[in-house]
């Protein structure tokens, strides 16, 4: 049993609470929360029930009973907390991104392995029963060799619902830093590692108005690029395309599709855990003749079970299991959705300097 100190308790708390003191409370327990706001922190320690409520960051850190550090601050405070936590000596599991630029993941990666200690993050969707469940049939040869992807997320944007998006359009924000963790994520798990990146960015609105409540009426400037469309070269030979963007109110495109000679999978929304999964397996004299067909669910945790990747890493500590959402996939991921940017700005194609091995699937 393992203790989790959780610091910040935003929108994403609630379901790590649920989650942690439910489905997971087997393997590890919440030692206390702390978050900026006082009465944030009292509302989500009454609503389940956790005892503790630490009066800073610094408190919980120096609780020896602490064994890790649950880090739901917002992206662009990610770094320090975790650095913060790594140096006194508590393993780091963080929500996305793992940092707001690659220099940050980098210099978390070393301060870690100096220490001794584990850092993983999410997204751990991907560990998920439809995440799963495609991979099984890459595995199982139903699609044949890999030889594409396409990842699309488009939406207009978070300020007509989240009641401060502000920080989504400053550093370590935007669409491809935000969202882009679970494409990246669920591709990576799917198709392998990648070497090579390309992309193109731009930011279409230089500000945004706020429509959601408490802030409706407030104008937020831009700092950051809204739509992000890439390249990714993967080292099995496969090429994908992805867009992000806050910048488009709609679209009829698919979240992820796989494609391989012998067949596609439509892949469902990574920021899910469960299904649809679809499969169209091809013929080659009647290549157009067939139709997606829904494949059934071969894993487990197809509900909203965000937390499995730290009961994965708590798996791993106590009985030696692989670590699936570790440092190195949330790090190879971070590489690949900072590259769009180094890319575009230096009109080159971007060499990867990452790799990892395919995490170990959930289901064999």
């Amino acid at each position: 049993m393992k203790r989790i100190g959780i610091v910040g308790c935003g929108d994403i708390s609630g379901i790590y609470l649920q989650n942690l003191t439910g489905m997971f409370a087997d393997r590890l327990a919440v030692a206390g929360i702390c978050d900026l706001i006082d009465e944030r922190a009292a509302s989500r320690a009454k609503e389940y029930g956790i005892g503790k409520i630490y009066g800073s960051a610094n408190e919980m850190l120096a609780d020896p009973s602490v064994d890790i550090i649950l880090n739901l601050t917002r992206p662009s405070e990610h770094f320090d907390v975790s650095k913060a936590a790594l140096l006194a000596g508590k393993h780091v599991y963080t929500e996305k991104t793992f940092g707001a630029d690659w220099t940050e993941g980098a210099a978390l990666i070393q301060l870690a392995k100096d220490k001794g200690l584990l850092i993983g993050g999410a997204p751990d969707t991907f560990l998920g029963a439809g995440g799963q469940t495609c991979r099984r049939l890459i595995d199982e040869g139903k699609i044949g060799d890999i030889l594409g992807a396409t990842a699309f997320m488009t939406c207009r944007g978070h300020e007509s619902w989240h009641p401060s998006p502000e920080f989504y359009y400053k550093r370590g924000g935007g669409p491809m830093m935000d969202m882009g963790p679970y494409y990246v994520s669920a591709l990576i798990n799917l198709i392998g590692p990648a070497k090579t990146v390309a992309g193109m960015t731009k930011t279409s609105f230089a500000e945004r108005l706020i429509t959601s409540k408490p802030l409706d009426g407030t104008v937020i400037q831009v700092d950051t690029p809204t739509h992000i469309a890439g390249l990714i070269e993967f080292e099995n030979g496969a090429v994908a395309n992805i867009i992000t963007t806050f910048d488009v109110f709609a679209a009829e495109l698919p979240r992820i599709e796989i494609y391989g000679s012998k067949g596609t999978i439509s892949v469902p929304d990574p920021n899910t855990f469960g299904g649809p999964v679809r499969l169209y397996t091809a013929d080659i004299r009647n290549p157009g003749g067939g139709s997606f067909e829904e494949v059934p669910l071969l894993a487990g945790y197809a509900e909203n079970s965000r937390g499995l990747g730290i009961y994965d890493m708590v798996g791993h500590m106590e009985n030696g299991t692989p670590f699936r959402a570790s440092n190195d996939v949330i790090y190879h991921s971070l590489e690949i959705i900072t590259a769009f940017q180094r890319s575009f700005e230096k009109g080159t194609y971007e060499r990867l300097g990452t790799t990892l091995s395919r995490p170990v699937p959930m289901i064999n």
